[in-house]
């Protein structure tokens, strides 16, 4: 039986959120969605393009609605952003590692939104250097 954090990635439409103006895009997970056959959509107030493709300011500028987002930026802004994955009707969240509060966290179980924390999103989509979290974490049990 698949782990949740296993079955995140089961959807189609994924909303990959950063702010380029304050930290780096999550690069890695917007192309290992496309590289997994899903769609992806880049929310990122700071860049009018990702990889090329549209990137939109916020959640309420999306083509069509997603089912679920992976949330990567600076840790002082991930309450907000999960208020925003809330409004939008998202119910399934992955907050990158080291970037949840207990805030956020509280505010996702108030709003009903399910969240995924504590781990890397990367490792479950592409190989490479990131196989090394994978096997760490199954060996103690998180994966």
């Amino acid at each position: 039986m698949p782990s949740d954090y296993e079955s995140f990635w089961t959807h189609q439409r994924y909303a990959v959120i950063g702010d380029s103006r304050k930290a780096t895009f999550p690069r890695l997970t917007y192309n290992g969605l496309k590289a997994a056959g899903k769609t992806p959509y880049a929310v990122d107030p700071g860049s009018e393009q990702i990889e090329g493709d549209t990137a939109y300011a916020n959640l309420d500028a999306l083509p069509e609605s997603v089912e679920a987002a992976v949330l990567e930026v600076p840790k002082a802004e991930t309450a907000e952003w999960v208020g925003h994955v809330a409004d939008a009707g998202i119910g399934q969240l992955w907050i990158h590692q080291q970037r949840d509060t207990p805030e956020a966290l509280e505010l996702a179980k108030q709003r009903g939104v399910h969240v995924l924390h504590g781990t890397c999103a990367v490792m479950y989509l592409q190989g490479g250097y990131h196989s090394i979290h994978k096997w760490i974490n199954k060996l103690i049990g998180k994966y």
